[in-house]
C-alpha cells in the first residue's frame, strides 16, 4: 500500500534508511496491511506513523502488479487523499527515514524505488492498472 501526496505537481517522497529494504532510495510513504486491517485503514495508519498526518477519505488511484526476478508477484495499491490533508507532513520515523522531500511528478530522483516510479507514472497517466518487473 502506497500513499500519494501530490501538491502543485510535486509528490512527497521519503528517503529509506536502516530498514534492510531499498535503503538509500526514495519511496512513497508506504507499508504493509496488518491482520484485520483493510487497505484504506492501513494507508491512514502509515500516514500517522511515517509522516504524522491524520487523513480522511482516500481514493484508490492505481494498482501495480509487480514481480521481481525469482520472487512471487505482488500487488501495490496506490491511494491519494480525496480532499487534501490537514497540516504539513513531517518525518515521524527518523530512525527509518533520512528525510522527506517534494519532487516533480515527472522528474523523480534517479534513486527512487523502481516499483514506486511505476506507480507514479501510472498515476500521472491516469491508468488504473499496470505491470512492473520481470514477467514471462
Amino acid at each position: 500500500m502506497f500513499l500519494l501526496l501530490v501538491r502543485d505537481g510535486h509528490v512527497l517522497l521519503a528517503l529509506r534508511e536502516n530498514t534492510g529494504y531499498a535503503d538509500g532510495q526514495w519511496n512513497l510513504p508506504s507499508g504493509k496491511v496488518e491482520p484485520d486491517e483493510d487497505l484504506a485503514n492501513a494507508a491512514r495508519r502509515e500516514a500517522r506513523e511515517e509522516i504524522a498526518l491524520e487523513l480522511g477519505d482516500l481514493r484508490l488511484v492505481t494498482v501495480v502488479h509487480h514481480r521481481a526476478a525469482g520472487h512471487e508477484a505482488r500487488f501495490g495499491f496506490f491511494f491519494e487523499p480525496v480532499a487534501g490533508w490537514p497540516g504539513e507532513p513531517r518525518n515521524a520515523e527518523p530512525h527509518k527515514c533520512g528525510g522527506l522531500a517534494w519532487y516533480p511528478l515527472d522528474s523523480l530522483p534517479a534513486n527512487t524505488v523502481p516499483y514506486t516510479v511505476a506507480g507514479v507514472d501510472l498515476y500521472r497517466r491516469r491508468e488504473p492498472y499496470g505491470r512492473h518487473g520481470h514477467w514471462p
